[in-house]
């Protein structure tokens, strides 16, 4: 169990007691705070309080943080859509709405727990027993295309093509706004100082990212886009985007979400178009692509009969 101990000084009084958690503990999220706070695991002066708790000043704080619950990945038999297979590695079109690996709160039914099934056993385990063979993620929300390593030698040399920004990673969006031409975001991300589920274009904690999109088609208050990383941060597109003015529509997270498409779009409109990379046995290079997935062409048909 972690414990933490604090006490408010004069430039923290009258704040919010969540908010103060916030600030002050590091790599906690504000809904796993609140939830400790809920869970009477935060005192003040020796007595729990709500969240909304006005600090004063003097007051101290307590807080428990109880071990974490051990999350285990199980094998489920779950259909997979598999582009391609070797002894080597796989590369997976993952749909929209399916979590990568294990974690709280998403324990099962996961792309990890379909993949231990489908190898039986046969995954790399650099990456630990919640997330075997994955190389790289993509959000639940986005669907696409991942590579799964099924071995330790080709989890390390797919790994250090990403690094070395040589792993080909296409994606195809549709933004809010007319965006008329190309560009490059070069903007480094790390996580948003109030919010810690969410990430943001910042220069504190945070890593180098570079987004270069491409327009494909102008529509009537949006734009179907390509944009090609060079970096794999967390969020990368949605947040370059959203910073730009452009957020990815649908997306209920950094403002994508408008009246206008409420109706038509159901979660955030970003799929993980192509993928090559240099195979880490035959040294040839392999490029895969995957066609729009129903419900983003969905949106791309309605964008059209608006124009009409």
């Amino acid at each position: 169990m972690e414990e933490f101990e604090f006490s408010v000084d004069e430039d923290s009084i009258g704040g919010r007691l969540d908010k103060y958690l916030v600030e002050h503990i590091e790599n906690k999220t504000r809904s796993f705070l609140t939830k400790l706070v809920e869970d009477g695991q935060v005192s003040v002066n020796g007595a729990p309080k709500a969240k909304s708790y006005k600090l004063r000043k003097t007051d101290i704080i307590k807080v428990n943080i109880p071990n974490p619950v051990e999350i285990k990945a199980v094998p489920e038999n779950i259909p997979l859509d598999i582009i391609y297979e070797d002894s080597d590695l796989l590369v997976v079109n993952k749909p929209k709405g399916m979590v990568v690996h294990p974690a709280p709160g998403n324990t099962n039914g996961t792309l990890v727990n379909a993949l231990l099934y489908h190898c039986k056993g046969s995954l790399s385990g650099i990456n630990g027993q919640l997330r075997p063979g994955i190389v790289h993620r993509i959000d639940k929300n986005t669907s696409g295309l991942l590579i799964v390593a099924k071995n330790d030698n080709s989890h390390t040399l797919l790994s250090e093509q990403i690094k070395e920004h040589s792993f080909t990673r296409e994606y195809q969006a549709v933004v809010c706004g007319r965006l008329v031409a190309s560009g490059t975001v070069n903007a480094p991300i790390g996580r948003h100082r109030l919010d810690r589920k969410k990430m943001a274009v910042t220069d504190k904690n945070s890593k180098d990212a570079i987004t270069h999109y491409f327009p494909k088609k102008l529509y009537n208050g949006y734009t179907h886009i390509t944009c090609r990383l060079e970096t794999g941060r967390t969020h990368q597109i949605r947040v370059h985007m959203s910073y730009i003015g452009h957020p990815v529509a649908g997306d209920d997270v950094y403002g994508g979400v408008r009246k206008d498409n409420e109706a038509y779009l159901i979660g955030q409109c970003l799929h993980a178009y192509k993928i090559g990379f240099i195979h880490p046995t035959t040294k040839k290079y392999l490029e895969f692509t995957s066609p729009l997935p129903e419900y983003f062409q969905s949106f791309i048909n309605y964008l059209e009969k608006k124009e009409k």
